[in-house]
């Protein structure tokens, strides 16, 4: 194995740019840790030309990464693959980077959905695949550019069957960064409390083609909100997904720190006419709705039309 620990992001949008942008800033040439970027088109002209900007209400700082290419193939082997693409690019993603990966590399996955570690452990049954989630608001405002006013901007991760001593790495390379990041020793129950939020929200936004403030200070956004919470809650309940107790209070408390001109990612997909993550978001919990017997007439009604 080469000294250097190799990470590659692929998917350098609004998560996977602030991420990589902290790796990258605080590693560049290092000669403990390798960071390099995947990504294509107009934002890695960007960043080739000017870097990487990444702006916060606390700093502002251009980053460069070791490498940056388009194309896998060209890179050594990597030992940490950090998957930051949209969950439907997911799996042409992993296909893409197969050539840089051998049995020893590590493959965490930053999605909005639950089920990223189940497909990705499909395409590669040899390989340790972590489960992650980011708690973070930020935005790709332009090629090269990502904005986040979020204090929120934590990372959780973890396995069930991953290596200790990988896994401890992993913490200490992303802290020593500057990434707020924590390795869970319940990381199903960290993904499905950040999902009961991030897919109520989305779905709600989108559905209402509004912002977050009005679904936290109209009583037609607060209505809705809160239906989605309970059924989505049922779900995790039926599947014996350990969430809190108050998990429906608690995410609407955590949705109030949001800003209230802010939305969601699949609301800004639908508002561009681009493709969007409703099958990950809405139709799982749907189609988990269908599977369990469990009532979720409210994600049915928001589906059918935000499908239409």
């Amino acid at each position: 194995m080469h000294s250097k620990t190799h990470i590659a992001i692929i998917g350098i949008g609004a998560v996977g740019g602030f991420y990589s942008g902290l790796l990258a800033g605080h590693y560049y040439q290092s000669d403990e840790v390798e960071v390099s970027f995947i990504v294509r088109g107009l934002n890695k002209k960007a960043i080739i030309e000017n870097g990487l900007r990444i702006k916060a209400a606390d700093f502002d700082q251009v980053v460069h990464p070791d490498n940056i290419t388009d194309d896998p193939s060209t890179l050594r082997t990597i030992d940490y693959l950090i998957c930051c693409t949209k969950s439907y690019g997911l799996e042409q993603s992993i296909e893409q980077v197969k050539p840089a990966i051998d049995s020893q590399t590590v493959i965490l996955p930053l999605l909005n959905g639950v089920d990223s570690r189940e497909t990705i452990e499909k395409l590669l049954p040899e390989n340790e695949v972590w489960d992650g989630c980011a708690y973070i608001v930020s935005r790709l405002e332009e090629p090269g550019l990502i904005q986040t006013h979020s204090k929120m901007r934590s990372l959780n991760f973890g396995s069930d069957k991953g290596t200790a001593e990988k896994l401890k790495q992993a913490e200490t390379i992303f802290r020593n960064a500057g990434i707020d990041a924590y390795w869970s020793k319940n990381i199903e129950k960290t993904i499905w409390e950040k999902f009961i939020f991030i897919s109520a929200m989305a779905t709600v936004t989108s559905y209402l083609d509004t912002t977050v403030g009005d679904i936290q200070t109209k009583e037609e956004g607060q209505k809705l909100f809160l239906a989605l919470l309970t059924e989505i809650k049922a779900v995790a309940d039926a599947k014996r997904i350990p969430v809190s107790d108050n998990i429906i209070q608690d995410t609407i408390e955590k949705s109030s720190y949001m800003p209230p001109e802010s939305t969601t990612s699949m609301h800004s997909d639908f508002q561009a006419g681009k493709l969007t993550e409703l099958e990950s978001l809405t139709g799982y919990i749907v189609k988990s709705g269908r599977e369990l017997g469990v009532d979720v007439q409210t994600y049915e009604m928001m589906y059918t039309k935000l499908k239409g």
